[in-house]
């Protein structure tokens, strides 16, 4: 090929706005308008929003030019971070006391600000001891009733660029601990794990919403604990060279056995850039830290695309852990990877059992806004 290798730093978010998903072009992509009014209609440090409303714009025109120190100077709860387009090349962690915090892209497109870093579990840290899977997050939040509007979350880690890490591929754009988390309209990109919706703790509960939000990856790329409701999303198979199948996992939950209910899709799009049938829809992850783990997971009017493998759309992890001992459903889905060919494959609920899998049952007294 002509010029230099593509990598995920140069093409990722290039790819992702063409609808590509392959890879985030990290190049400055910012709207004409930004180099005007960088925040947008959201006011500016001379006109602020409200007095828990700070900045951040890398170019000096905010209070912050970082994320990270805007978020250390958002002492308290309550605050709004407004976000200039941008590429934010930063780890940031939302500590457990920022409790209402809120980043907010102060553009319509989630795809001109971006926060994203290049960790693996197998990225060595200054101590000389790996990051692991969690340790890895781009972006951890650890706060309650955190949210996000129109903010893309990135690990554009590459495989092909680390040919001596061969274990501890797994690479997160961002792990979600709190309780009451809303995502509206925000992108979230990577290969092997790239969200973690997750708890704290075992034991502990953490109901989160993600809204119009486009999630891609290949490997177990929504995985996790968390009471997870996902409305009117995209999830996106990316293309691998590789030689076996199946190239990948959509869902890998691990829903601790107390849990009443896991994962929810309702409404959502599976969409691919692989070969037809390449991809698996779920598998149970029970990890050795919970052996009792039950895995839960609901699909429901949801479009399957070819990339999903409607003859066997479920695997196992581990032996051990058949998925037909799992909570595993689905509900009136359609497309092509949807299609019921051995009924045994493809557990599917009543529609009085459906009543129990929606957004208001899952979430229970926290009804978060629909769009953001």
């Amino acid at each position: 090929m002509p010029g230099p290798h593509p990598t995920r730093r140069t093409a990722l978010l290039t790819a992702a706005g063409l609808g590509m998903g392959a890879a985030v072009a990290l190049t400055d992509a910012r709207p004409a308008s930004a180099a005007l009014r960088p925040f947008g209609p959201y006011g500016s440090p001379a006109r602020r929003l409200g007095p828990r409303t700070l900045y951040v714009d890398p170019h000096g025109r905010g209070d912050h030019t970082t994320v990270s120190a805007a978020v250390t100077a958002a002492a308290g709860g309550g605050w709004t971070l407004v976000l200039a387009p941008a590429t934010y090349r930063e780890t940031v962690t939302i500590p457990a006391d920022r409790t209402g915090l809120t980043l907010l892209g102060a553009t319509a497109d989630p795809r001109n600000t971006v926060i994203v870093y290049d960790n693996a579990a197998g990225t060595l840290k200054p101590d000389g001891t790996p990051y692991g899977t969690g340790g890895s997050a781009t972006t951890l939040v650890q706060a309650d009733g955190f949210a996000a509007r129109r903010v893309t979350f990135a690990n554009d880690w590459l495989r092909a660029e680390h040919p001596d890490i061969t274990s501890g591929t797994q690479a997160v754009a961002i792990r979600v601990l709190g309780d009451r988390s809303a995502f509206h309209h925000c992108r979230f990109l990577g290969h092997q794990d790239t969200l973690y919706a997750d708890t704290r703790s075992l034991g502990v509960t953490a109901r989160q919403y993600y809204s119009r939000c486009h999630i891609e990856g290949d490997v177990d790329f929504v995985f996790g604990r968390a009471t997870a409701v996902f409305e009117d999303c995209r999830f996106h198979t990316l293309d691998r060279d590789v030689g076996f199948t199946p190239y990948g996992f959509v869902f890998a939950p691990s829903t601790a056995r107390a849990t009443a209910l896991g994962y929810l899709a309702t409404r959502c799009r599976v969409t691919s850039a692989a070969p037809d049938r390449a991809y698996k829809l779920a598998r149970p992850w029970v990890p050795s830290s919970d052996t009792t783990a039950w895995p839960s997971l609901v699909v429901r009017e949801t479009w399957l695309g070819p990339g999903t493998d409607a003859a066997v759309p479920y695997a196992n992890m581990r032996d051990a852990h058949p998925w037909q001992d799992q909570r595993f459903a689905e509900y009136r889905n359609n497309g092509p990877g949807a299609r019921v060919i051995a009924p045994a494959e493809r557990p599917q609920l009543t529609a009085a059992g459906a009543r129990a899998h929606t957004r208001e049952t899952y979430l229970g007294d926290w009804a978060p806004a629909r769009t953001g």
